[in-house]
């Protein structure tokens, strides 16, 4: 009888753990930010039909890198589960944080679990407020691990370059367009020399507290996008 093949419980979560992380940093970057009137999410993402930003209730968005297939049906599964909330309870018990609790079950699950691979993805999930102060947003990192943004956050690719250069140029109540183009500018530092993202390969969407009805997400089109842009 053979002996059965050993690995240990640390080597295993380590694999799973790079197995993870190599598949995030295959794709492109996407970057959150607060701005003055609410929070913005820029992507690179030159496709018009497969979106990584999408609105799931009223004040709430949701944006994600890594394999498509996998983070559209947590994307699906918050909405609906939104929508559950909001209906039997009231809109205003959906909040940020407990789908960000949500999704921290699932991906935690699915990680721990020996029977399927991990999710290659990563997530945020921002909730934007009537004023500046409960604004929030979440990272959510493939393992169930969730992490609170204070001001802006990258992901996927070379986000480390990316968040080095926000760190250095970011600062607090900026315009939109100074936002978008400070995110456009990170998201093309990505490698040397430094390149120029055209704003028909941007994907970008606000939550914006300002607007008057009760969806704050709003998308902008690669024409406004190349206007703010200037």
């Amino acid at each position: 009888m053979s002996t059965p093949f050993y690995v240990s419980p640390e080597q295993l979560m380590k694999d799973r753990a790079d197995f993870a992380r190599k598949g995030i940093a295959r794709g492109r970057s996407v970057a959150v930010l607060r701005y003055a009137d609410g929070i913005v999410f820029v992507a690179e993402n030159p496709s018009r039909a497969l979106h990584k930003i999408s609105e799931i209730y009223d004040r709430i968005g949701f944006a994600a890198v890594g394999r498509y297939n996998e983070f559209e049906n947590l994307r699906i599964a918050g909405v609906r589960l939104a929508d559950l909330r909001g209906y039997s309870y009231d809109r205003s018990d959906v909040t940020g944080r407990g789908l960000a609790n949500a999704y921290a079950q699932t991906l935690g699950t699915i990680f721990s679990s020996g029977g399927e691979k991990p999710y290659e993805v990563e997530i945020f999930v921002a909730e934007v407020g009537s004023h500046e102060g409960p604004d929030q947003i979440y990272r959510l990192m493939y393992d169930g691990s969730v992490a609170d943004v204070p001001q802006y956050g990258v992901m996927g690719g070379q986000s480390e370059r990316i968040e080095e250069y926000l760190s250095t140029h970011f600062t607090p109540d900026l315009p939109l367009a100074d936002a978008l183009r400070l995110a456009s500018t990170a998201l093309g530092n990505d490698a040397d020399p430094a390149r120029t993202i055209a704003p028909g390969d941007l994907e970008v969407a606000v939550l914006d507290r300002t607007r008057t009805q009760p969806r704050k997400f709003k998308r902008l089109n690669p024409s406004q996008v190349g206007q703010l842009l200037g």
